[in-house]
Order: structure tokens, then sequence, then C-alpha cells
């Protein structure tokens, strides 16, 4: 395994901007990412605050108790309990067998940067992934893509497709979940370890009932060896101890808005789009009701919270009163849940995407209503798996993966072709149709004399003839291809693995694939890679 580092573009601007600190973005959050001494002043910030420290490792460790553990877990449960501990954290949505790569990106990012911080700071720095159990667009994590021939197909797990409960609340038919894992191995292709990854699955879908509990047994089977803790965000006992951040959450409700839409306000004067849509009586939070996820908003005039999609109308008092009885079923959106982490953890850094980066930009007003900084946010690694057949076929064509991880290769794929086609024959042919067009010209001038019925018949004719130029040029064009197939081939391949439907691998790929080809002991190489955070994108030749 290689490991080369290339500067590449985030997937947007404001994100770009960001990873170079550059302004207006850089003035949209608290810390200097590219300062030396950031995570020292992070650390300090945190030692003035108060943390229950019993409580959330009660959570987790009582949440991790039925999934694969080593005395790694052990020991990072002893430290949070530690005051001078800190965590670095970032989460994901729960993919069937971990979604797209970039779920398993973070978790490297977030363990390798808890590791380089803990040697650093001399203190305890604990790695957490945050599951988001509670959202609830089961389109968005029920597939998985797989090579189908010469093509990428979109391998989808049916069921559950109409329902609006959290993830973690959806629990799959065991049978059908067997067979689409067959189905998705069926397409990987029969390895050296394919048997023993199945015969694991399978265990796994016979033990676990919930989409969310089935990704943090994969989760932690691939990173248990390396101190990782787990907590899904819909966990009941976490949601007990939420409960007075929620409670503050309704009371300060409009506080928050207002300060969001202010810092939206001044982002969107700079130029970007907004990341997180709102309106003014949003009140940041969701109400489980009737196994549905209803986002709630908030009444001033009437001090009451209220539904714009379901019957529902409940006033602040009678809404806090449910929340002393029920808080499981309470839960967060995009703007109360980096408040939340930053009420549960003392975090010394959070590990974000693109399109995490956007948002957080968007609610450094509304942690300061709260009285503390947002934590930095530190772009997770962009990794890109490079296999040796794939980096021969770069090789053979000359050309340059920088460019094919920015752009593709069907520009280059295109410009092949056109060298390739039969030049002079298109130059006859498009010669003839100028000059079929010309003489029709006059065919049709004169019938607009003589006689003008037999206008559209001469107008299908030229376009018959046309048409029969174009089908001449189109099985020319055929031909090539045909004759250069194993050429194209190989730029197919190369865009499949690397660049598949126009867009990054780690959005389409699937870990499994992976594992499947060289067995879990991928991760653990993966893991003794030495990466530096320094916004650059990682291409790793396996």
């Amino acid at each position: 395994m290689e490991l080369e580092s290339i500067v590449i573009p985030a997937t947007n601007d404001f994100a770009s901007l960001y990873i170079e600190q550059k302004e207006p973005v850089k003035g949209f959050f608290h810390y200097d990412i590219t300062e030396n001494t950031v995570y020292e002043k992070r650390y300090r910030d945190l030692m003035s605050r108060n943390i229950d420290r019993a409580g959330i490792v009660r959570v987790i460790e009582n949440y991790m108790m039925k999934f694969p553990q080593t005395d790694k877990t052990k020991k990072s449960l002893d430290k949070l309990q530690d005051e001078r501990s800190v965590v670095v954290i970032g989460g994901q949505q729960a993919g069937l067998l971990t979604g797209p790569l970039y779920t398993i990106h973070k978790i490297i990012s977030i363990i390798k940067l808890a590791e380089e911080q803990e040697k650093k700071l001399n203190r305890p720095v604990i790695p957490v992934f945050w599951i988001a159990g509670e959202d609830h667009d089961f389109l968005e994590i029920n597939h998985i893509y797989a090579e189908a021939g010469q093509s990428l197909k979109k391998i989808s797990f049916s069921g559950n497709n109409d329902e609006k409960r959290m993830s973690s609340h959806i629990y799959f038919n065991k049978d059908d979940m067997h067979n689409w894992v067959d189905s998705v191995f069926m397409h990987f292709g029969e390895k050296e370890n394919t048997k023993d990854l199945l015969s694991e699955l399978h265990t796994a879908i016979a033990e676990y009932d919930s989409i969310t509990d089935l990704f943090s047994f994969i989760v932690m089977s691939l990173f248990k060896d390396y101190g990782l803790l787990i907590i899904d965000s819909a966990d009941p006992g976490l949601r007990r101890l939420e409960e007075p951040f929620f409670s503050n959450m309704i009371d300060q409700n409009v506080d928050i808005t207002q300060a969001v839409l202010k810092q939206q306000k001044e982002i969107e004067n700079h130029g970007f789009k907004k990341a997180i849509e709102m309106e003014k009586d949003a009140a940041n939070l969701f109400y489980y009701l009737h196994n549905e996820r209803i986002l709630l908003d908030y009444d001033p005039v009437g001090n009451c919270f209220f539904s714009k999609k379901a019957e529902l109308r409940i006033h602040k008092e009678e809404l806090s009163e449910l929340l002393r009885r029920n808080p499981e079923k309470f839960s967060n959106n995009v703007v109360s849940r980096p408040l939340m982490q930053e009420w549960l953890f003392p975090t010394l850094a959070f590990i974000a995407g693109p399109g995490e980066i956007a948002y957080w930009g968007e609610l450094k007003q509304a942690f300061a209503i709260l009285g503390i900084k947002m934590p930095p946010i530190i772009p997770r690694m962009n990794m890109t798996f490079l296999d040796a057949a794939i980096e021969r076929d770069i090789n053979d064509l000359e050309l340059s993966i920088e460019d094919i991880l920015k752009n593709g290769v069907t520009r280059n794929k295109a410009l092949f072709l056109e060298n390739m086609a039969d030049k002079k024959l298109h130059h006859i042919l498009d010669n003839l149709k100028t000059f079929m067009e010309k003489q029709y010209h006059s065919i049709f001038k004169r019938l607009e004399e003589s006689d003008r019925g037999l206008l559209p018949l001469a107008r299908k004719n030229l376009t018959i003839h046309l048409n029969q130029i174009n089908f001449i040029e189109q099985k020319s064009s055929l031909s090539i291809e045909m004759k250069h197939q194993t050429i194209l081939d190989k730029y197919n391949r190369i865009e499949r693995h690397l660049r598949p439907n126009g867009i990054p691998q780690e959005r389409i790929w699937n870990i499994y694939y992976y594992l499947n080809e060289m067995g879990e002991s991928f991760i653990h190489q993966l893991m003794d890679e030495q990466y530096v955070f320094d916004g650059t994108h990682k291409l790793i030749k396996i």
C-alpha cells in the first residue's frame, strides 16, 4: 500500500475556502484550524466546561454492550471518565453495509486525529462516532452500487420505503436482508474472502433486527481494535440524558432560530447559498408522533408548537411536560444536533465533510446564544483507492491521475475517438449534406412558386436523405469503437472505479467490494498509514 497526497478542490467553494482558511469563510467559525496551537487553545477552553461524563459513559457503555468490542473499547470508556479527557467526534447515517466509502473515511479520520492529538497534547483523546439513527430518509441509505458488466448497478433493499420512521426504528425482514446481501456479493464475485464475509454478515442479520444495529455491528467489527466508541443518536438512554438540553431548546428556540437566520443573512451577503433551509418560525426540534418524525415550528403569539404537515398543536408547557414523560419522542434537526453534541461531549474537534462544513458555518451565532464556542471543524480525509489493474490502465493510456480525479476521463475518451475517426469520410459526408441542403433549398424555392402542395413531401425527402447520411456517420463511429474496444474498455474501467457517474469514488463505492478482494486486513492496512490533516486528497495505491 502506498499513499500520495494530491491537491483537489473540495466539492463546494465554501468548504474549499474554509480548508484554506480564507476570508470571509474563516470568520464564520471560532477557531483557525491552520494555527499550530489550535488544539491547545481548544483544550483550555474545554477544561472550563462541566460535562456529565459519568452519564455519557453509562449511555455509551450500555449501547455498545451488544456489539463487538476489545480491551481498547473498555480503555476508551475509562478514558472518557477522566476529567482531563476530550473527544474527536463525527457522524453519519446508518447506511446498509456502511453505505458509501466516505463513511469509512470519516471513521478513519476520527480515529487517526484522536491518536495524533493524544500524543501531542499528552492528554486522553477518545474517538467517538455519532450514528445519525434519528434520520428518517430511508431512500438515502437503502442501497449500494456494484459492477454489473460494463456499468454500475444500484442494488436497493426493498421495503420500508414509504415510512417516515427513524432509521433506528426500521426493522428489516431477515429473509429479505439475507437475499439482498447475497445479491450484492454475487455482483462482487466469488473471491478468497467471500465465504468468511458472508458468514459474518448472515450471522449478524440473524442476531440484529434494526438497520442501525446492523450498521453498528459492522462498524465495530471493522474498528474494534482502535478504541472507537459509537453512540446512536436515537438511543433511548441518550434521549434521557439529553432531556435538559431539549428543555433549553424549547425555552430558547426563538433566539436560536434568529441567530441562525442572522448568520445565514451574513453568509448570503458574501455570495454564498445557505446550506440549511429554515423558516423564521422553526423550532429546530422533531417530535415522534404515530411512528412518524414531525418537524416542529413555534407560534410566539399562541406560545405553542405546531406542525405544518400534521394536525398537531401543543402549548409550550404541555410540550415541556411531554418531554419530561417521554424524552425518547424528541429528536434533533440539523441545527440542534451540533449544539447537542457540544453539550454532551468535551469536543476537541469535529470531523466534517464538505456539506457539513457549509452548514456548521451558519451556526456560530447559535453557539454564542448558548455561551459556548463551536469546536474546530476539521475536514475529513478524502480518499481514493487505486488498485494495480486500474493504475496499469492509466499508465497504458498515459493519463494523469490528478486530472482523472478532478475531471474524469470523458474528455480524454472523446479526444481519443476523434483522433481515431475517419476524418476524410466525415469531411465527404459533411460536404454531401451541405450540397444536398443547398440543392433542396433551390427545390423548395421553385415549389414555392409552382406547387406549394409538394413542399411537405420535399422537406420530408430531404430529412430522409440527411438521416441516411447521419446513419452512415453513426455506423462509421460505431465501427471505430468496435475496432478500439479494448482501449475504450480501459477508459470506462478507469472512470467506473475512480470517477463513477461523474462524482468521486467515495460517494458511490462500498467498503465491502475491497474487503471481498483483500479481506478485513485491508482495514488494518489503512489504519497503519500515516495521515496528515492538511486538506489534501489521499490517493491510496493498493
